[in-house]
């Protein structure tokens, strides 16, 4: 089978061999790589899209032709550079050629320059195609990010940021993160981005596995292993070969279990239950944690060799309060999707309720505000912890001061809503605009919707 040097530029074919040796001559001096070959043979199963290259070819050849290598080229990648050459060229044949895609069309004897110039020009057209390709791609990943991992704050630019950049390697991740912060979100967006998307994604609960049958659901077991055990099951691990295991609550595993996983880690292999066979695996090992395992590992519950050999590279989800700019978009998604789905108007969010989703410290996360706006599209109360205290973290403080917390998180949430004009926000504050435009300088709110700085 035909391999081509990493550093190939030209794959030359013609079945003349002093030809051949005097061409790869002219493009050595020239200071470009080349391949020759006296046929088409491999050609096709040797190149891939990626190949930074050009292919010139002659069109009378043993096998598969020149016009034949184009048309085949063609379907692999129809931007792909390919120079036809031939000793029996005529007007008819040059358009034919060049209308079935050929980028240039040479007939013997030719100039080494009038060659040399027109493969350049090629290797160039071909550079600038590649480049587009890859920045096309950046945009379409930054795309399917974000309609994955929603938000606009600069905390949840910095996890697509580094799920983007984690994503296409090979390296197996641990991803911290509270409940319902997300876990298997980012999981999925690291595999989906990255060269495994087309394997297998499989996603284990540890916690959620009884301690009897976790090493038979992670690893297989063999006929007869144990009792009740009358068939041999693949394991997770080994189903997963190819793509990506997503392991949540990874500090609920038994002692036993870690020692498994770490050899697993280290060796890339599978035993299942019952049998001496090693089976070589090719997954990438993403694990979740809410826990701080450096101190279930110091407390003698987590492996500290295991917690090591996860943290290749690390992964940190911020707490929905860390990110309060995205609640009250997340908010309305979710309301919006939950409205699709049952086939209802979506509801108006009064100010109080923007304010009382702004306030709350929503200890479920993501999962918990999912829930909140489903329940509110459905025409239910809010289902957030406190609903008649929105500022809990100001409790404590003088009622003034409490007061003035509540009013500024109300303000915000109607600014939020992107008003045309103050006027609008004061009207649905119910507000004089003088008194409305005095509150935002109190509390530093900063411009006013229409994008300057609110009139005095």
């Amino acid at each position: 089978m035909l391999k081509l040097a990493a550093d190939t530029e030209v794959v030359l074919l013609d079945d003349d061999g002093h030809l051949r040796t005097a061409l790869c001559q002219t493009f050595e001096l020239a200071g470009i790589q080349v391949q020759a070959q006296s046929s088409a043979d491999g050609l096709l199963d040797a190149l891939s899209p990626q190949w930074n290259g050009v292919v010139v070819s002659d069109i009378r050849m043993p096998g598969m032709d020149g016009m034949q290598l184009l048309e085949e080229l063609s379907r692999l990648d129809d931007q792909l550079p390919v120079l036809l050459i031939t000793g029996h060229g005529d007007v008819p044949l040059a358009v034919q050629a060049m209308r079935a895609g050929a980028y240039d069309f040479l007939q013997k004897p030719f100039a080494s320059e009038q060659l040399l110039d027109s493969v350049r020009r090629a290797l160039d057209v071909r550079q600038l195609v590649l480049e587009n390709r890859q920045l096309r791609m950046a945009l379409a990943e930054q795309q399917q990010l974000g309609e994955r991992l929603l938000g606009a704050s600069a905390a949840a630019q910095r996890l697509r940021q580094q799920v983007q950049a984690l994503a296409p390697l090979s390296a197996d991740v641990l991803i911290l993160g509270e409940t319902g912060s997300g876990k298997e979100v980012v999981a999925r967006a690291l595999h989906e981005l990255s060269p495994r998307r087309n394997a297998p994604f499989v996603a284990i609960n540890a916690g959620a596995l009884a301690e009897s049958v976790i090493e038979s659901e992670l690893f297989g077991h063999e006929a007869g292993a144990f009792t009740g055990a009358q068939k041999k099951r693949i394991g997770k691990f080994e189903y997963a070969q190819g793509g990506t295991i997503f392991l949540d609550e990874i500090e609920s595993m038994s002692p036993e279990v870690q020692v498994k996983l770490l050899r697993l880690l280290q060796e890339r292999v599978v035993e299942r239950v019952g049998s001496n066979q090693l089976i070589p695996l090719d997954i990438r090992v993403i694990a979740a944690t809410k826990e701080d395992l450096l101190l279930a590992a110091d407390e003698g519950r987590f492996r500290a060799d295991l917690y090591y050999r996860l943290n290749v590279a690390q992964v940190q989800i911020p707490p929905l309060r860390e990110r309060r700019d995205d609640i009250l978009s997340l908010f309305t998604h979710f309301m919006g999707q939950a409205c699709q789905k049952y086939q209802i108007p979506e509801p108006e969010l009064p100010a109080l309720q923007r304010a009382m989703l702004l306030a709350h410290d929503w200890p479920g996360n993501v999962r918990e505000l999912q829930n909140a706006a489903e329940r509110f599209a459905l025409g239910l109360e809010l289902a957030i912890s406190a609903p008649l205290q929105p500022l809990a973290n100001n409790q404590g403080l003088p009622l003034p001061q409490q007061v003035e917390a509540f009013e500024r998180a109300l303000i915000a949430a109607e600014l939020a809503r992107g008003h045309a004009s103050l006027r609008s926000v004061a009207e649905a504050l119910q507000v004089p605009r003088k008194t409305l435009h005095d509150k935002i300088r109190k509390y530093g709110l900063g411009e006013s919707p229409s994008g300057g700085n609110p009139p005095g």
